[in-house]
């Protein structure tokens, strides 16, 4: 790899017609934020000539353009495609987020992916490589993704590339740390002036070549003798690696017997073990300097994607079932075979519409043919079923800031199509006469609470078709009308993923938005027994309004609710009017008796009352209920019950004590903790949700970006009276 070219002469006789599944290559590039995966993916591009030497296309934009928001973040946002091509082989490069906010981003990339380049930066400390990026190498081993580590930023490195691939074998190894080695050790020229010294080639361990990139261009020579003896250890090691991986259980014997082993073999073998998933080779990168036609490692990196990383019907397709949930025999990438592609994303272009970016598993993709789609639908986030025919509109590539028309898409590739106005991300296309539905891939919960409303009545209007199309474009927002706040709540996966929704609602939709503080779902309850009296009488000529009625309100254990007891005698109040007192105690315990939350876990008896023969009525005898509830809860303590949430926080084994700590500041109650495998541990607690808001926030910052956590309702609880009367005072001067 990097060598290829010394074993495969006729590097163009490998090229293949780029019309089948087995000459495409799908990547998706990995790693924490600021690793440098949007300059590799354009170093990698202008490599295979898809850009000029100054990074441009034909119409003057990178590659991988970002958008306005991605410029203002100063990050990358979303998922972008960039395809390029290599020696006959079209590479679809998926460049994700390193920002854990845009996991679902991340999600969908590797969904659409057959292998995965985990990109690591030397110029941060070691620990970075750890945490979320960790994580997502387990995500992908559980699938038996094939994975690669690239290391960039060795012109300014904190750690040293030897020290880092340690730390990438121990880290992403596991038992197995010889499953994680060198390809290649950089080469580094003279220290400059700024302490760094900059890397000018690469030493192929296999083949025993330098492959010197100073000029511009990759240049192989032959290693001096202290090259030669640096490489001897590191090669060493690369081989027993490559032969434990081997098919031919003949090969550990000969090599130990001191046999020299032939590179074609070696070669051969080290392609099978990284196509299977089992073997991950570790290299260098860095973009091209200017005037430069390689970036260096580029060249090595582009071999190895079209030699090692397995073709699209090597990688198993996700299962099928009918949309009612029949199982249906598992697809094949075959372009003849029927149809079934999946919306992989979602985007909206203020000219031509709706965008979805599709990965086609099966089958052949045309336009202007009618497909049928399938949705699971997430009704918690906002999302309905989808079970539909739509006619696709064009298809086309993603090239700089335009799209590429395409006569076709076939199995394995990846494509944009136009005019899918009800598909979102996460459906699945089939033929109209045979509908499928592919299992979804695992999306994270949104955890952090964002309540907005509409800053003028004119935005009101649009809030409502900017959320909806939101929420279709990303699915790990979630959308929620709050019936007991009367709050719009959009739930984000943090502060960033926030900060986005608002920019897109008010730049793309033209909504513009207030965001106000979120509101947690309080009740309110009696402290104790009281009594009231409801007098609502009204004479103002003509019909006059009579009806007065006493009850008694007592206490019920928590998750009782609202019982209502009829225990009035002699006809006090007639029986046609007791359901309206009902309804008017009912209607009053809604809106709350003190602080505007609804009250629960009463027992209201209606005791005794009177009525008038002209002047009583169904509303009179409501208003005269609710009365007596409200001058009941006068006369009673009145508490405030707060919900508790039961949360689950994994995090590594380091950050248990804080966290722990930090849990039980927030009023939470530890319950447990478990091992989880691989150095982590689960912690349970329960924990008033006034106080978990920003947690998705906390905890990022508390476990260094290495922590996670889910929650859900368990119950309301009372609230500390100093609370309580804190939260009273702020509800005052809100109103």
């Amino acid at each position: 790899m990097g060598d290829k070219a010394n074993i495969h002469p006729g590097a163009a006789g490998r090229a293949r017609a780029a019309d089948r599944p087995s000459s495409l290559r799908n990547v998706v590039l990995v790693g924490h934020s600021g690793a440098g995966k949007t300059t590799l993916t354009e170093a990698l591009a202008l490599t295979a000539g898809a850009v000029n030497r100054a990074g441009r296309v034909e119409d003057g934009s990178t590659v991988s353009d970002h958008d306005e928001i991605e410029h203002r973040q100063q990050r990358s946002v979303q998922l972008s495609l960039v395809p390029v091509e290599w020696e006959g082989i079209k590479v679809n490069l998926l460049d994700t987020p390193g920002y854990a906010d845009f996991v679902g981003e991340l999600r969908a990339g590797l969904r659409a992916a057959d292998a995965a380049l985990f990109v690591v930066s030397a110029a941060q400390e070691a620990a970075a490589v750890a945490g979320a990026t960790r994580a997502v190498w387990e995500e992908c081993a559980a699938v038996g993704m094939p994975r690669a580590i690239v290391i960039t930023h060795l012109e300014t490195a904190r750690t040293g590339f030897d020290e880092l691939t340690r730390v990438c074998a121990e880290i992403f190894g596991g038992d197995d740390p010889d499953a994680v080695l060198p390809l290649y050790l950089p080469q580094y020229g003279a220290v400059g002036p700024d302490g760094h010294a900059p890397v000018t080639g690469l030493a192929g361990l296999l083949s025993r070549k330098i492959f010197d990139y100073s000029s511009g261009e990759r240049k192989e020579t032959a290693p001096d003798a202290e090259q030669a003896a640096a490489l001897g250890a590191a090669r060493d090691r690369l081989i027993e690696g490559i032969i434990a991986e081997s098919e031919d259980e003949t090969l550990m014997d000969r090599y130990l017997a001191g046999d020299e082993i032939d590179f074609g073999i070696l070669v051969q073998d080290l392609e099978k073990a990284v196509a299977r998933g089992t073997f991950h080779p570790v290299l260098a990168a860095a973009p091209a300097a200017p005037g430069a036609k390689q970036g260096l490692g580029t060249l090595e990196l582009l071999e190895l994607i079209t030699g090692g990383f397995p073709t699209p019907p090597e990688h198993l397709c996700p299962a099928v079932t009918t949309p009612d949930g029949v199982p249906r025999p598992q697809p094949v990438c075959d372009p003849d075979g029927p149809l079934v592609a999946e919306v992989v994303k979602t985007a909206s272009d203020p000219y031509v519409g709706r965008i979805s970016l599709v990965r086609v598993f099966s089958g052949t993709l045309r336009p202007d043919e009618t497909v049928h789609v399938s949705g699971h639908g997430l009704a918690d986030r906002g999302h309905e079923d989808h079970d539909v025919d739509e006619r696709v509109g064009a298809l086309s590539v993603p090239f700089g800031k335009h799209q590429r028309p395409l006569d076709r898409a076939i199995a394995g590739d990846l494509a944009c199509v136009g005019k899918l106005s009800r598909a979102e991300t996460g459906d699945t296309l089939s033929a109209k006469d045979d509908p499928l539905l592919m299992e979804p891939w695992s999306m994270p919960d949104p955890l952090l609470p964002l309540a907005i409303r509409a800053h003028s009545k004119a935005d009101e209007d649009r809030l409502s078709q900017g959320l909806s199309r939101l929420v279709a474009e990303d699915p790990t927002m979630r959308l929620e009308q709050n019936q007991a706040t009367h709050q719009v709540v959009l739930w984000c996966l943090g502060e960033a993923h926030a900060d986005v929704a608002l920019e897109r609602l008010r730049s793309r939709y033209g909504v513009q938005i207030d965001v106000v503080p979120y509101r947690v779902p309080l009740r309110e309850t009696f402290g104790g027994p009281a009594g009231g009296r409801g007098r609502h009488v009204k004479q103002s000529g003509g019909h006059g309004q009579f009806a007065i009625c006493e009850i008694e309100v007592e206490p019920l254990p928590t998750g009782a609710g609202i019982e209502f007891v009829d225990k009035v005698v002699g006809g006090a109040v007639p029986r046609a009017f007791i359901p309206s007192v009902e309804k008017g105690v009912r209607a009053q315990a809604a809106r709350g008796v003190v602080a505007g939350h609804p009250l629960v876990d009463v027992r209201v008896t209606l005791l005794d009352g009177k009525a008038h023969s002209v002047d009583s009525s169904d509303a009179a005898f409501q208003t005269a209920g609710a009365l007596a509830l409200r001058e009941a809860a006068a006369e009673a303590p009145i508490h405030l019950l707060e919900p508790v949430a039961e949360v689950r926080v994994l995090v590594p084994d380091d950050y248990v004590g804080p966290v722990m700590s930090d849990l039980s500041g927030r009023r939470g109650r530890v319950v447990g903790t478990e091992q989880s495998g691989g150095g982590r541990t689960l912690v349970r607690a329960e924990v008033p949700e006034i106080e978990i808001s920003r947690y998705a926030i906390d905890l990022r910052s508390l476990s260094h970006g290495t922590g996670q956590f889910d929650r859900a309702y368990a119950r309301h609880e009372p609230m500390p009276p100093h609370i309580a009367d804190k939260v009273r005072e702020e509800g005052a001067g809100a109103a």
